[in-house]
C-alpha cells in the first residue's frame, strides 16, 4: 500500500535572502567541525521551520553527518539578509 508523501513545509518569503553569518556561528564551525558548504547544504534540506523562544528568530530542524542538527536564524528585515545565529548538533540523550 501506498503511503501518501509528507508535505514539504511552507518556507516563509524570507527563506531565500543571501544570508549573513554571524561572528558566533563562524566560531561554532571551528569547534563543532562544520563548514559554511555543510552549513548552505543544511538549510537547503531542511526539514522544519518554527519560531524560537527569542522573538524574531528561527529554528530550521535539519540533519548533517546522520545526525540531527538545529541551525538559528534571525531574517533582518531592515537589510533583507537573513543572520545564521548559531548551528548545533541535537542531543538524542534524555536527562
Amino acid at each position: 500500500m501506498d503511503r501518501p508523501m509528507p508535505s514539504e513545509p511552507t518556507w516563509p518569503a524570507w527563506w531565500d535572502r543571501e544570508l549573513e553569518l554571524s561572528a558566533h556561528v563562524l566560531r561554532r564551525m571551528v569547534d563543532r567541525d562544520f563548514s559554511e558548504v555543510d552549513l548552505r547544504r543544511m538549510l537547503d534540506e531542511a526539514t522544519g521551520l518554527r519560531p524560537d523562544i527569542e522573538a524574531g528568530r528561527w529554528i530550521v530542524a535539519t540533519r548533517h553527518l546522520d545526525r540531527r542538527w538545529e541551525v538559528i536564524l534571525e531574517p533582518d528585515e531592515s537589510v533583507g539578509v537573513v543572520l545564521v545565529v548559531t548551528a548545533y548538533p541535537v542531543s538524542t540523550s534524555q536527562p
